[in-house]
């Protein structure tokens, strides 16, 4: 199973806070992954510093877990490798509705998961605005397998 994971960083060490959640992936997964090269884009819906931004593939062993308890155990995961690069995990809204962002150490943000579909109150999997995103399209395209290709064409 294919998991492909978006992480960015616009504080600090924006490279090392990067190898450090990349390192902290693979030893929570016990697996390397197939990783882009490491992007600068301008910040998204906020005016702030630019990031360094990547995209990460993990190919999974078919394990029959169920995709949506697996997918929660590796969001409090990436909540943990997040708060202790200094992330607050505060989720802040506008009077509209909309999400108000702010610059951040480490932000690691889950796009796909094989073609598996998860919709909850705190996860949904095909991310929302991958589709809206240069910063996840552009690297995803350097580490999208031809599956992904062919179950997700739009993004391509």
């Amino acid at each position: 199973m294919e998991l492909y994971l978006s992480i960015g960083s616009n504080l600090g060490d924006r490279a090392g806070r990067i190898a450090d959640a990349i390192k902290a992936l693979e030893a929570y997964l016990k697996i390397p992954c197939a990783c882009s090269e490491i992007m600068e884009f301008p910040s998204w819906g906020f005016s702030g510093g630019d990031f360094l931004n990547c995209m990460v593939r993990f190919d999974l062993p078919e394990t029959g877990t169920c995709p949506q308890l697996f997918l929660t155990a590796l969001l409090r995961e990436i909540k943990s490798i997040e708060k202790a690069a200094g992330r607050d995990g505060t989720i802040e809204i506008n009077a509209d509705g909309s999400r108000i962002y702010h610059d951040r150490p480490i932000d690691i943000d889950i796009i796909f998961y094989g073609s598996e579909r998860v919709n909850t109150d705190y996860l949904t999997v095909p991310h929302p605005l991958a589709g809206v995103r240069n910063f996840v399209l552009e690297p995803l395209r350097q580490v999208a397998s031809e599956k992904l290709k062919s179950d997700f064409p739009f993004y391509f």
